[in-house]
């Protein structure tokens, strides 16, 4: 019987193992049956990535490095001449200075904070204008945000400054792009253990609180984040755009800590 993603292709952005937020969402789309491309910077990245995209039948990775427009129009070549057209998006990309992961928001430099937008916001913006004119049918694009961009998180800092950008940048490219049929989302999940995690100060602290309190008292799973992205690129979600849709057992409700562990 096929899948629900049968026929479609789409690229992958920010795989960096198999614990990756955007792994867990690969894995789900092919075994709906999509067709998957992957992009990852540099050499390193690429060698944990191959066997992964091997193991869901793709053969097409594109290095690309998001502050390099040339890089970023050779890897859309890349996908043009392949396939011609693209179904879905998935962009899991974010970058800060670790050292600017931990203490106080205000001591953030102006180098890390155009950079961290840059890199965690502007590129989605970059890349769904790419990705655009290879949409001839509509399609899905999403990206990955966390609570901290609009409630503050323990030394989340400058990422959440940017997370809050980015997902003012999905309600306004879902009003941009809706008339040609492409829908814009973000997926956000709460605490999960992920190398990009791990940079953040307090990070274990953090995944112990939320397991605790999070009304279903446990973090999301790559399986959880991955149905919800099945559902987001397949056509049962084809009227849902400009949304954040959070996929973090509830912890986003609370107003204080359960009465147990107060």
């Amino acid at each position: 019987m096929p899948g629900q993603m049968t026929g479609k292709r789409g690229l992958v952005m920010g795989v960096a193992n198999e614990r990756s937020i955007a792994w867990g969402i690969a894995k789900a789309l092919a075994e709906e049956g999509a067709e998957l491309a992957f992009s990852y910077q540099g050499e390193a990245f690429g060698k944990r990535l191959q066997p992964l995209a091997e193991s869901v039948g793709s053969d097409i990775l594109v290095d690309v490095d998001v502050t390099d427009d040339a890089s970023m129009d050779a890897a859309f070549a890349v996908l043009a001449d392949r396939w011609g057209s693209l179904d879905f998006l998935v962009h899991s990309i974010a970058y800060s200075d670790k050292n600017e992961l931990t203490g106080r928001f205000i001591d953030t430099s102006r180098a890390n904070f155009k950079n961290s937008l840059d890199i965690s916001c502007y590129s989605f913006v970059d890349v769904a204008r790419r990705a655009r004119p290879m949409m001839v049918n509509g399609g899905s694009m999403m990206t990955l945000t966390y609570m901290g961009s609009n409630r503050v998180q323990p030394n989340y800092n400058v990422m959440g400054v940017a997370k809050a950008a980015l997902e003012s940048a999905v309600r306004y490219l879902a009003n941009d792009l809706g008339p040609e049929g492409i829908r814009v989302n973000a997926i956000s999940p709460g605490p999960m253990k992920t190398l990009a995690g791990a940079a953040i100060g307090g990070a274990r602290k953090t995944y112990k609180t939320t397991e605790m309190n999070a009304p279903l008292r446990s973090n999301a799973t790559l399986e959880a984040v991955g149905g919800t992205a099945v559902y987001l690129a397949s056509d049962q979600g084809a009227f849902t755009t400009g949304e954040i849709i959070r996929v973090d057992g509830g912890y986003h409700i609370l107003g204080m800590m359960q009465s147990e562990n107060l």
